[in-house]
């Protein structure tokens, strides 16, 4: 074999690699659908598109139309087995459900009598249960949740209208994206230490006990974003980890080598492939659209689609 082309087919066995695994045509490209409000958590439901913009949260209609859904100061999204919407309405520090007829249900604010930080993700295990952040960005001199004098930034999991659990998941920094495996036995967190110099930027995986729980072990590091913008909200779907993270324009705590956009992972943290946004971070991501093959990235309050071969 010719030496150039002995040396060069290292490459081109993982670029055929890549290509054979990624969920993107060849040379697709995402949709900007502008600056519609899609700042945060999108979920879909019906042929609706729902997305927050840090005063209310929005849907996105199948004519291509947005209106309000309802006026709050949430982040992430996601629909129960039974269709209602809920919600971590950070702004008044709880995660709450919209019942069928427009009823508001305060499933989280305190944990053991202290008011959550903000909460900021959620996703829903097997059993139905919602699991849940609670990072702090920003102020932190009314954070009441505390360990031995220090502010707990943590995960919990509801048990019922107002009984929450805290998980066990030591290596955490500031937990913020959350996403659990189809079969209950993994957590996924986005460790998003991002406002800090030399903060954890990860995305972790814990194992989950029978009870859905974690014992206290270790996490398994799936990728690190090192020096850039950190991951912030993810999908699982297809066998992949669909995150969102990066920055465009770099600033005083991180560096942005790591581009805005979706970030496709394999579950053992190789990149398969990567869909470029703008024109800020890159913030959260849903998998929806008729056949479900239409991945959805919120970024800079801009709302970004793209299609995927399976």
């Amino acid at each position: 074999m010719n030496p150039m082309l002995r040396a060069l087919l290292p490459l081109c066995c993982l670029l055929l690699a890549h290509c054979a695994q990624s969920p993107l045509a060849p040379g697709s490209k995402a949709r900007d659908h502008g600056n519609i409000g899609a700042g945060e958590g999108p979920a879909w439901k019906d042929g609706h598109l729902y997305f927050t913009d840090g005063k209310h949260i929005n849907r996105l209609r199948p004519d291509g139309r947005t209106e309000v859904f309802r006026h709050s100061v949430s982040n992430g999204l996601l629909f129960d087995r039974e269709g209602r919407l809920v919600s971590c309405d950070y702004g008044l520090r709880r995660v709450t459900r919209t019942e069928k007829d427009g009823r508001i249900t305060v499933l989280a604010s305190h944990h053991q009598g202290k008011r959550f930080n903000s909460p900021n993700d959620l996703c829903m295990d097997p059993q139905g249960r919602i699991y849940f952040t609670d990072p702090r960005y920003g102020p932190r001199d009314n954070m009441e949740i505390l360990e031995g004098g220090k502010a707990i930034e943590g995960v919990y999991r509801i048990e019922a209208p107002g009984k929450t659990t805290r998980l066990n998941l030591p290596g955490s920094e500031r937990p913020n994206g959350i996403a659990i495996s189809a079969d209950g036995r993994h957590l996924y967190i986005a460790d998003n230490n991002n406002n800090t110099r030399g903060g954890s930027r990860r995305l972790l995986r814990y194992d989950l006990n029978a009870e859905g729980l974690c014992d206290g072990g270790k996490p398994k590091v799936i990728f690190d974003w090192g020096a850039g913008r950190g991951p912030d909200g993810m999908k699982l779907a297809h066998g992949l980890i669909f995150v969102a993270a990066g920055v465009n324009e770099r600033n005083q705590w991180e560096h942005n080598e790591f581009k805005a956009g979706c970030y496709i992972l394999s579950l053992r943290g190789r990149l398969v492939d990567f869909v470029p946004t703008a024109p800020d971070e890159s913030c959260n991501c849903a998998l929806g659209g008729p056949d479900g093959k239409t991945l959805f990235i919120t970024s800079g309050n801009h709302l970004w689609s793209i299609g995927l071969r399976r």
